[in-house]
Order: C-alpha cells, then sequence, then structure tokens
C-alpha cells in the first residue's frame, strides 16, 4: 500500500466508513501480525493483540499526521500495544513460559500442505539459529526480514538511532551465518 493509499484509507475511516480500515486490514495484518508476535512469542496472544489493533487504530485514527511514513505510525501502535500486554500480564506470561520449555523460543513456522522430514530438519535449525540472538536483534530480524520496514522506520519504531538499528542487524546475520541459516545474495 502506497503512501496515497493509505492516506486516502485514512481518509475513509475519519468519514466512518469500514471500507478504509478494511483496506488498512487487508494490506497490514500480516505485517502487524509478525510484529506483535515478534514482542509477545505466542501465538495467541498475538492474534488477539493484533485484532484489537484495528480496533484502536479505527478509534485513534486523528491522531495519525500525514507525511511521517504509515508503516512507522503502524508499527509503532502495534508495538507500543504488545508491550502494554506484556506489562499488564507479565505474571501470567512468565507463569506460562515456566511451564513451557525454557529452551524453546517459538518461531511463526511457514504454513505447508505436508509436514516432510526436511520441512522439519529446517524448522528446527531455525529454531536453533535464532536462539543465539537476543531479543534487541530478534526485534529487528522480525521487522526487518518479516515486515519488510527499512532501517529509518525500525529507527523511528523503536526510538533508537539508526546506527544501532543497523549494528544490531549485522550482529544478527553475523548470528545466523554462523549457524549456517542466513545467506544473503
Amino acid at each position: 500500500m502506497t503512501e496515497e493509499q493509505f492516506n486516502s484509507a485514512i481518509k475513509l475511516i475519519l468519514q466512518g466508513d469500514k471500507s478504509g480500515l478494511r483496506q488498512i486490514y487487508d494490506a497490514y495484518l500480516p505485517y502487524i501480525y509478525q510484529i506483535v508476535l515478534g514482542i509477545v512469542s505466542r501465538k495467541e496472544d498475538a492474534e488477539d493483540i493484533t485484532s484489537e489493533f484495528f480496533i484502536k487504530l479505527w478509534q485513534s485514527v486523528a491522531s495519525y499526521k500525514e507525511g511521517n511514513g504509515h508503516k512507522g505510525y503502524l508499527a509503532t501502535i502495534a508495538r507500543n500495544m504488545a508491550l502494554d500486554f506484556l506489562r499488564k500480564n507479565r505474571r501470567e506470561v512468565l507463569e506460562s513460559f515456566s511451564k513451557e520449555d525454557d529452551d524453546e523460543i517459538p518461531v511463526v513456522e511457514p504454513v505447508s500442505k505436508d509436514n516432510t522430514e526436511e520441512e522439519v530438519t529446517t524448522n528446527i535449525a531455525l529454531n536453533e539459529a535464532l536462539k543465539t540472538l537476543n531479543e534487541k536483534e530478534r526485534i529487528i530480524i522480525d521487522m526487518k526480514v518479516l515486515s519488510d520496514m527499512t532501517f529509518q522506520e525500525i529507527s523511528k519504531t523503536l526510538g533508537i538511532p539508526m546506527g544501532t538499528v543497523t549494528w544490531r542487524y549485522q550482529q544478527a546475520i553475523k548470528k545466523l551465518r554462523r549457524c549456517g541459516y542466513y545467506d544473503e545474495a
């Protein structure tokens, strides 16, 4: 979705037309979900927060300022909602993680028609590679690779200098390469 398309959708929402929200929902559902999942790490919680995100967007659309980059705006709302969720539910989340295997890091796995041995092996390798990343590196990798954000958008969204974003990204890529997982062309 281009800036112009997004701005048109926002104008529709401001007029009370839900088709504007539908356009944004269709274009950015996976994007928002990936951001939230990267923070909360639990599929069920990420789904709930993502649903709430679009309700919040509808209610707070008047605060959007054109020209500041809509993807960063959306990512900031999603990130803040996910962090708020973690703060409010820290005890519940910690209890549920303590019941699970502490070494497992939840990951979005590709949906496939059948689970072949090769896919299982690939997913195990991915989990092992991602375990080498710290939380800050993992969030940046999620935003860059899965959400296709620019370093500048990530910098704005996270509120950290772009140099820090690029450094953490490079460190994460080095770790993934050492695991034999990431090969940049």
